[in-house]
């Protein structure tokens, strides 16, 4: 049985209350409730190991599968994992812009939490912050551009939290297409023959006023198909909500999550509250953050839903960096079906940020012949430009680009 021994130089309870207040602070929704429960679970479980007490307190604070990585980095870098707290201390240096790109064989650190865990500022030192802010106005424009431009993998809790807000204001102006259905126009070419020998009537058949109409427009469908692996794990929560603030702002938009099996989200996307929605996506979507399996969803996708929503010319996009755990086997037959089936394919990568991007993989190069446009996804100016792009009339949009193999 877990006695009250001193930890850190506090009691065994405080420092479960310290680790409750650093979890918030990083953005997970811990409230007093929750320390209550966990400081329960910890006295009736029979914790004799660290791997139990790591497993008691995450059925605790740990309801979502985004919380997880979170969660795993705070609980080893709050009970003192060397290696771990190094390289949040690291990371909680200053450093300088030239020495910013990580490392590849480097861990990545969640600056969340690093901003969870440093020392929060003096009363001192927040009156002269709110004094700054006050007397220079041109400071908040800087930080306002600066986060249109940041990217998403890099921004703290706070620069996601303004991002989310502005993604909820976003709109996706897609140009109407004509359907089939007519409708009462005086300016249209069409004669409604219907209504001009009924207005006949009115004169005996004297004469026959003409009436015209013409085709109606619509707005097509948008089906998008985003990737959940664990490559993609930080780009997809935050499209996650433009996707939901799409939903919920215009009719008929299907959502498909997949990593290695494909899950149709578009009714838990339709829910109000994006949170809410988020939080059902993360219980029912079960391969999340795991490996990618392209080709294979593309295909169930092909099979069983692509008749019933790429109806009326639809637009697809397809969020996803292209890095498929099958090689691309079969993925160039179903994304040319895919892209028959469809009015418009467009392919958003947050790895075309990099200047020195080549189609080197083999997903990459299967997807790549069959997409009209392929596009960025990293910040708030590519969700901009994706919009400016998508109210264009079609023929002025087709910006296909091509590399060298």
């Amino acid at each position: 049985m877990t006695t009250d021994r001193d930890i850190s130089g506090g009691s065994f309870a405080e420092n479960i209350l310290h680790f409750a207040r650093t979890l918030r602070r990083a953005g997970l929704p811990v409230g007093p409730g929750r320390v209550i429960e966990a400081l329960r679970a910890v006295e009736t479980a029979d914790i004799r190991r660290r791997e139990d007490f790591y497993w008691t307190l995450h059925a605790v604070f740990v309801n979502r599968r985004d919380q997880r990585e979170i969660f795993d980095q705070a609980f080893h870098v709050f009970w003192r994992n060397p290696e771990l707290l190094k390289k949040m201390m690291d990371m909680m240096l200053p450093t300088s812009f030239l020495d910013s790109a990580p490392r590849e064989d480097q861990k990545e650190i969640s600056r969340r939490l690093s901003e969870a865990l440093a020392p929060s500022p003096s009363n001192n030192e927040t009156e002269t912050e709110q004094e700054e802010i006050e007397i220079n106005a041109t400071l908040t424009a800087s930080e306002n551009e600066l986060l249109q431009s940041k990217d998403f993998e890099s921004m703290s809790s706070a620069e996601m939290a303004e991002a989310k807000r502005v993604m909820a204001t976003l709109h996706l102006p897609i140009k109407k297409v004509k359907i089939r259905r007519q409708i009462i126009d005086r300016n249209g070419k069409n004669i409604d023959m219907r209504r001009s020998m009924r207005a006949s009537l009115k004169t005996g058949g004297a004469s026959i006023p003409l009436r015209f109409k013409s085709r109606a427009t619509r707005h097509p469908p948008l089906v998008i198909l985003c990737d959940i692996s664990g490559s993609m794990a930080q780009y997809s929560r935050m499209l996650l909500h433009f996707i939901h603030a799409l939903t919920n702002d215009r009719d008929r938009v299907f959502t498909f999550v997949f990593g290695t099996r494909l899950t149709n989200i578009t009714r838990y996307m339709r829910y109000r509250d994006v949170d809410e929605a988020l939080g059902v996506v993360g219980a029912k979507v079960e391969d999340w953050s795991g490996g990618t399996r392209i080709g294979a969803t593309i295909r169930e996708f092909n099979k069983f839903w692509s008749r019933r929503v790429l109806g009326q010319g639809a637009i697809v996009l397809l969020i996803s960096d292209g890095l498929d755990r099958d090689a691309g086997e079969g993925l160039g037959v179903e994304m040319e079906r895919l892209h028959k089936s469809c009015r418009q394919l467009i392919w958003l990568n947050p790895l075309l940020r990099y200047q020195g991007f080549e189609p080197r993989s083999k997903g990459v190069k299967a997807i790549l012949p069959h997409v009209d446009q392929f596009r960025t996804v990293h910040n708030l100016n590519s969700l901009r430009d994706l919009a400016d792009a998508l109210s264009r009339p079609l023929e002025a949009s087709q910006e296909k680009r091509s590399f060298a193999a």
